[in-house]
């Protein structure tokens, strides 16, 4: 139950509401009704401290741009006004030309993966110069290019590769200790 956004945030603690398991529209309620309590809340005090960000993944189903969604207006207005309050939203999304464009227009930190080439000839990538585009269509696994308006130009960005298998698969031989180390 959120009665107070100090409350919430007093201890500064990460909460991860998982809804994959609902239905879309509930999931819209879920989000709308946690935003706009918080956006709310932020407005009231004026307060942008403590900063809070708002993850969605799959950004498009909530702010998709061609149609209606029930919350996309508060999403449209974190997204030009949330900044000035500590209301952060970080968004998720494989295809950005499937988001509302007011949204993406307002997102001063792009960060993509690599992208599909009909993709990446879209308006809202027009801050890939130069040969980026074409560079992100190549990417491999792990590689990123990241745009922030400070820097003229796109920076490339690797993220390593966990030290450890995360999928059966990923495992190259099955080690077995030796039975007599099973005395110790």
């Amino acid at each position: 139950k959120l009665n107070r956004l100090e409350e919430l945030l007093s201890a500064w603690k990460n909460y991860v509401i998982h809804m994959n398991r609902l239905h879309s529209i509930a999931k819209m309620f879920v989000v709308g009704s946690i935003l706009k309590k918080i956006f709310k809340e932020k407005e009231e005090t004026g307060n942008p401290y403590p900063k809070v960000f708002v993850v969605l993944d799959e950004l498009n189903k909530y702010a998709p741009k061609d149609k209606w969604s029930p919350i996309k207006d508060i999403l449209l207005d974190i997204a030009e006004r949330g900044r000035s309050l500590g209301v952060i939203l970080i968004g998720a999304q494989q295809t950005a030309s499937e988001i509302e464009k007011r949204i993406v227009a307002n997102a001063a930190v792009k960060v993509t993966g690599r992208l599909d080439s009909s993709e990446v000839l879209s308006k809202e990538y027009e801050f890939l110069t130069g040969n980026f585009r074409q560079r992100a269509i190549m990417l491999k696994k792990g590689t990123m290019t990241l745009y922030q308006p400070d820097i003229p130009n796109p920076i490339m960005i690797k993220f390593p590769l966990a030290p450890w298998a995360t999928k059966k698969e990923e495992v190259e031989e099955e080690i077995s200790v030796p039975e007599e180390f099973n005395h110790f």
